[in-house]
C-alpha cells in the first residue's frame, strides 16, 4: 500500500511539476516581455511589481524543474542524502517565494495609493521610490533565507528539516503563519479592496480616459490575482506548520507515504501559485488579452519576419535591393 502511494506521489510530482513548470515558464515570459515592452505599461508602477513577481517566478519555475530532474532520477528530491543541497533548497526556495509574495502585497498596496483621491497620497509613490523599495526588500528576504538554510539540516531517519529548535518555534508561530501567510494575504486583501473602492470613484473625477482605463484593467487584474493567491498559498503554509512540528520518520512506511503525497500536492498548489499570474490576468482582462496579442502579433512576429527576410537577402542582392529603395525614394 505505501509503495503504491509512494508510486502514485512521484508520477504526480513529476508530470504535475513539468507541465506546471512548462506553462509558468512561458507565461511569466511573456509577462516580463509585455509589461517591460509595451509603452503603457513601461512607466507604471503596479507594471514594474508585476514584472518583478514575474521574474521570481520565472526562477522559481526553473528551480522548480532542476527538482523535478532530480525525483526523475533519484525518486526523491535529494535534499535528504545532500547538506548542501539541503541547505541550498531553503535558501533558495524562501527568497524566491518571500520576494514574490512581498511583490504581490506591493502591487496591491501601490493601487491603493496610484488611484486614492487625495493628490498628495498619488505623488508620494514613485517609480524611484519603487525600485527602492523593490531592492531593500529584496536584500532583507535574501539574508532572511540565508539565515534560515543555516539552521536547516539532515536529521537522521527524517531528512531534511529545521534542527534548532528556537528557530523552529520562530518559523512554527510567526514565519509561516505570519510573514507568509496571514500577513501577505491580510495586506493584499485589504490595499485590493480599498484599490478597488478607488477605481469605482474614478468617473467623478478629472483624468484622462487613456490612465482611468489603465487604472481599472490593472485594478481588476491585481483583484482577482489576490483571490487566486489567497485560494493557492493557504494549503501550502498549513502543510508547512504540520511538516516541521510533526516529523515523520521514513521506516514508518504507512505514514510516511501519506505525509508524502500532502507534501507533493500542497507544493503543486504552491506551484500553481507561481505559475497563474499570466492566466489570470488573459482571464480577467479583454484589454490585456488584445494587449498580449499586438505584442505577439505586431513585435515578436514582426520582428522574426524582418530577421529572417534580412537573412534571405545575398550580398549580391542587397545592391540591388538599396537600389530600389533609392530609385523609390528619388521618385
Amino acid at each position: 500500500m505505501s509503495s503504491t502511494i509512494l508510486n502514485f506521489a512521484t508520477k504526480y510530482s513529476l508530470y504535475s511539476g513539468s507541465i506546471i513548470c512548462s506553462l509558468g515558464i512561458v507565461g511569466n515570459v511573456i509577462n516580463i516581455l509585455v509589461f517591460t515592452q509595451l509603452k503603457v505599461f513601461r512607466d507604471n508602477r503596479c507594471a514594474f511589481y508585476l514584472t518583478i513577481e514575474s521574474i521570481f517566478n520565472f526562477l522559481y519555475m526553473l528551480f522548480g524543474i532542476s527538482v523535478n530532474i532530480l525525483i526523475s532520477i533519484y525518486g526523491d528530491d535529494e535534499t535528504g542524502r545532500s547538506l548542501i543541497w539541503c541547505k541550498l533548497r531553503y535558501i533558495i526556495a524562501q527568497t524566491l517565494t518571500s520576494c514574490s509574495f512581498t511583490m504581490v502585497c506591493c502591487t496591491a498596496a501601490d493601487e491603493y495609493f496610484s488611484t486614492n483621491y487625495r493628490c498628495n497620497l498619488r505623488q508620494t509613490c514613485t517609480l524611484r521610490l519603487a525600485r527602492y523599495l523593490t531592492f531593500i526588500l529584496i536584500f532583507i528576504w535574501t539574508c532572511h533565507s540565508i539565515i534560515f538554510g543555516y539552521f536547516s539540516n539532515i536529521m537522521p531517519s527524517i531528512g531534511c528539516t529545521i534542527s534548532n529548535e528556537n528557530y523552529r518555534q520562530y518559523a512554527t508561530f510567526f514565519f509561516y503563519p505570519v510573514l507568509g501567510g496571514v500577513l501577505p494575504i491580510v495586506i493584499s486583501s485589504f490595499f485590493s479592496m480599498l484599490a478597488y473602492r478607488n477605481v469605482r470613484r474614478l468617473v467623478r473625477r478629472q483624468i484622462p480616459i487613456i490612465r482611468r482605463r489603465l487604472d481599472r484593467q490593472i485594478t481588476a487584474m491585481v483583484l482577482l490575482r489576490i483571490v487566486v493567491f489567497i485560494c493557492l498559498t493557504a494549503p501550502s503554509i498549513i502543510y508547512r506548520i504540520y511538516a516541521i512540528n510533526t516529523p515523520v520518520l521514513r521506516n514508518t512506511s504507512a505514514q510516511y507515504a501519506i505525509v508524502r503525497l500532502l507534501q507533493i500536492i500542497a507544493f503543486s498548489l504552491l506551484n500553481l501559485n507561481h505559475m497563474s499570474s499570466f492566466y489570470v490576468f488573459i482571464m480577467s482582462s479583454a484589454r490585456f488579452r488584445h494587449q498580449v496579442k499586438y505584442f505577439l502579433i505586431k513585435k515578436c512576429w514582426k520582428h522574426i519576419r524582418c530577421c529572417h527576410t534580412e537573412n534571405l537577402i545575398s550580398p549580391g542582392n542587397a545592391q540591388i535591393f538599396n537600389s530600389n529603395i533609392e530609385h523609390e525614394q528619388n521618385n
